[in-house]
């Protein structure tokens, strides 16, 4: 077996050595955390101890399925270690996150974790951010005041912005609605030369409530495992 998917179950298989009896697990969201998930399951059921915590709804049903005892995110002092994947990953292990939707609440678990462990195949490696449109979760009342606030802060910030999209769900003109209720911009950046400003910038804005850049974060330890036909590649900051 060979290709990105396998890459993805190289990496996964890799962080669940991460994962020890009594830990706080933080469950990532999309394809690639799916094959953690599905993998944490196999081993809940041999009798691995934990308590879980997805980011999203979508990972919340396939973690009960799978029966990983879950906790909420307010019962917990700590959280261990999280697992999650990445769209883009730069040369400074900064993230690009926010494809499946769920980036709000990735977020906020990464930065209440103590080790966050992200896993993904080498075509997301890259020099810079931006090739993968950066999702930018926005309040759906006034986004469309938002995203020309969007546009010029990216503008301001050195990217080379093309288009910004909502979001949309299934039939044509139906926005995509996150789990926290909002929506989300697309922005097609083309290369976002300062990762930082970018982040602030964009946060500044009345309206948006999060974006997908994922900078280093205060007391975690962020660990990168790059999966390939041949294995597995770590590096970490």
């Amino acid at each position: 077996m060979t290709g990105p998917d396998f890459a993805k179950m190289q990496a996964a298989a890799a962080a669940l050595e991460y994962v020890e009896d009594g830990m706080i697990v933080g469950l990532g969201t999309g394809s690639t955390a799916n094959h953690f998930i599905s993998m944490l399951g196999e081993r809940v059921r041999e009798g691995l101890t934990i308590g879980a915590i997805p980011t999203s709804e979508a990972s919340r049903r396939l973690a009960a399925s799978l029966g990983i005892p879950l906790i909420e995110v307010d019962q917990a002092d700590r959280i261990d270690v999280t697992v999650d994947g990445a769209d883009e990953v730069d040369q400074y292990l900064n993230l690009l996150k926010g494809g499946g939707g769920a980036l709000l609440r990735e977020k906020i678990i990464a930065h209440a974790t103590d080790h966050l462990v992200v896993i993904a195949d080498k075509s997301k490696l890259v020099n810079d951010l931006g090739a993968f449109p950066l999702p930018v979760e926005v309040t759906s009342f006034g986004f469309t005041i938002t995203a020309k606030k969007v546009f010029d802060a990216l503008r301001g910030t050195g990217c080379r912005t093309a288009d910004i999209k909502l979001r949309e769900a299934g039939a044509p003109g139906r926005p995509f609605i996150t789990d926290n209720g909002n929506y989300i911009l697309d922005c097609a950046c083309g290369h976002i030369p300062d990762a930082a400003a970018t982040s602030a910038a964009l946060n500044a804005i009345p309206g948006v409530v999060e974006n997908g850049i994922f900078l280093a974060f205060p007391r975690t330890v962020r660990t990168v495992l790059f999966g390939h036909d041949d294995g597995v590649d770590m590096v970490e900051v």
